[in-house]
């Protein structure tokens, strides 16, 4: 699955027919449903992988006042350590919590709840995420909100 991100060539537009069939609206309207769809696993308790990292709850602590700490939980995503490697990214040793189990996502529920056919929010996805890693592979900066 990741493999598919580690990239030696550039990302070619016929790579990506679903994003250039897609307004850039809808696109967001796919992220919105793939974001509610990961943070409902995470209020489960679980870890959602999608290829290039995982979204995970990890324990923290924040101190609320004169030596004063709160155990908070945070969530985060992780980006993969092959991925780092390839593109040789620094980023602080964040693990993933043992009892958080790692799910795929669900991709035909984030589809019923988006009302899209079959097939194109996984796509739409994948493209997304082929793009991040093409920018990664020629060192752009990247921004990716995600609420």
């Amino acid at each position: 699955e990741m493999q598919k991100y580690l990239l030696y060539n550039a990302v070619e537009p016929e790579e990506l027919p679903i994003l250039k069939e897609l307004s850039t609206l809808e696109i967001c309207k796919v992220w919105s449903g793939m974001s509610r769809h990961v943070y409902r696993q995470l209020l489960k308790k679980k870890a959602v992988e999608i290829g290039v990292g995982t979204f995970v709850v990890v324990p923290d602590h924040a101190n609320v006042a004169e030596g004063k700490v709160l155990p908070v939980e945070r969530p985060m995503f992780i980006l993969s350590k092959t991925l780092k490697m390839f593109y040789n990214l620094e980023s602080d040793e964040t693990k993933i919590p043992d009892d958080r189990p790692v799910v795929q996502p669900d991709f035909e529920e984030i589809t019923a709840r988006t009302h899209f056919r079959p097939g194109i929010v996984e796509q739409c996805v994948q493209e997304t995420l082929l793009c991040f890693a093409g920018a990664l592979r020629e060192n752009k900066e990247v921004e990716f909100t995600f609420r």
